[in-house]
C-alpha cells in the first residue's frame, strides 16, 4: 500500500481536517488512547533548522503514541549535501515507521516522500508549517466553538510559512481568512489562489489585505510571527523598518473583536512584531497553542498510520 503523507495544509479535505482535529482533542483528554506506535516503532525526527517546540512536541507524542522519536541532526547527516534526499529516504524509511523533516525546501521534502516508502510529515518549510496551523485551529476550536465562519487575521509577513499554512488551512475549516503584510513581504499568488479554490467549497473565504487596520477590524482571532524567518537575520534590521504598521500590539488587538484570540507559535519578541502587554495579556492563548502541537500531531502520525482511527467528525 503506498504511503500517505502530511506535505500540505491541504493534503488534508475539510472532513479529514475536522476529524484530526476530533482526535487531536481526544488525545489531549486521554494521552494514551492510542498505541499506534506500539513496538516501540521509531519514528525518524529530523531537523535542519532550529528548533524547542517541534522537537518536543512530536518526541513527547511519539512516546505516548507508544513509539521511539530517533532524533537525526540534519546537519551531522548532511541531507542533500553529503548524501542525495532519495538515498537519505531510502535508507531512514527502512528503519522507521514514519519521518518527520523540518527542512528548508517544500521540494526536498516531497523529494523525501517519494523514496522513503513510510509516512512523510512537514514539521516546517520555507513554504509551509502545517502542523502549526492545525495546533492554531485546535486552540481556536477549544477558546471559541466551531470553526466555520470565524475570522482569522494574520499580520506580519504575510510572504510566509505561517500566512500560506493559515490560508489553506482556515479555508479548510470554512474560516474567513485574511492576510496583511507591507508591499514586499504578501502572500504568494498561488498560495492565495489556492486557498480561494478551497474556500469556494467550504463557505469560507480567503483574501490579501494590505491595510492591517482593515485586515484587524472585527477579527475573532489576531496571529502575528516573527518579522525575522530563519535563515534570514540579516534582513532584521530593515524589515524592522516596513513592519511598524502590522504589529500587534494593544490598538490593534482593540480593533478585532471585543473576545478575540491572540495566537503567535513562537519564539516571539515582545515589542517588535507584538508588544508584551498583549502577548502576555489575558486575550492571548499561545501557551495552549504550543502544547496543542503535541496532539495534533499525535493525530496526524495515527492518522497516516492507520486512517481507522478517524472517525466521523463533528
Amino acid at each position: 500500500m503506498t504511503a500517505r503523507h502530511f506535505l500540505r495544509d491541504d493534503d488534508l479535505s475539510p472532513q479529514e481536517q475536522a476529524a484530526v482535529l476530533d482526535l487531536a482533542l481526544r488525545l489531549k483528554a486521554e494521552p494514551f488512547a492510542l498505541a499506534s506506535l506500539a513496538g516501540p516503532q521509531v519514528v525518524a525526527l529530523v531537523f535542519d533548522k532550529p528548533t524547542l517546540r517541534t522537537q518536543a512536541s512530536f518526541a513527547a507524542g511519539v512516546a505516548e503514541l507508544g513509539g521511539f522519536p530517533m532524533t537525526v541532526d540534519g546537519a551531522l547527516a548532511g541531507i542533500g549535501v553529503r548524501e542525495s534526499v532519495a538515498d537519505t529516504a531510502r535508507v531512514l524509511g527502512r528503519q522507521s515507521a514514519a519521518i518527520v523533516w523540518r527542512t528548508f525546501a517544500q521540494s526536498s521534502l516531497e523529494e523525501m516522500a517519494a523514496y522513503a516508502g513510510v509516512p512523510v510529515v512537514n514539521a516546517l518549510t520555507d513554504e509551509l508549517h502545517p502542523c502549526q496551523a492545525l495546533a492554531d485551529l485546535l486552540t481556536v476550536r477549544e477558546h471559541r466553538g466551531p470553526l466555520p465562519g470565524q475570522t482569522l487575521t494574520f499580520l506580519g509577513d504575510a510572504a510566509s510559512n505561517m500566512a500560506h499554512s493559515l490560508l489553506l488551512a482556515g479555508a479548510t475549516a470554512g474560516m474567513h481568512v485574511r492576510v496583511s503584510g507591507p508591499e514586499g513581504y504578501r502572500p504568494d499568488p498561488a498560495m492565495l489562489a489556492r486557498a480561494v479554490e478551497i474556500a469556494g467549497t467550504t463557505g469560507g473565504s480567503a483574501i490579501s489585505v494590505d491595510d492591517p487596520a482593515e485586515a484587524a477590524a472585527g477579527a475573532d482571532v489576531l496571529v502575528t510571527d516573527t518579522w525575522i524567518s530563519m535563515g534570514r537575520e540579516a534582513e532584521a534590521e530593515a524589515r524592522a523598518e516596513v513592519f511598524g504598521a502590522w504589529r500587534l500590539d494593544q490598538a490593534m488587538l482593540e480593533r478585532g473583536a471585543d473576545d478575540a484570540l491572540v495566537l503567535h507559535c513562537l519564539p516571539a519578541y515582545r515589542g517588535k512584531e507584538i508588544t508584551a502587554e498583549v502577548l502576555d495579556g489575558p486575550r492571548s492563548v499561545v501557551w495552549d497553542e504550543a502544547e496543542n502541537r503535541r496532539h495534533v500531531q499525535k493525530a496526524v502520525l495515527a492518522a497516516l498510520l492507520d486512517p481507522g482511527v478517524l472517525g466521523e467528525p463533528t
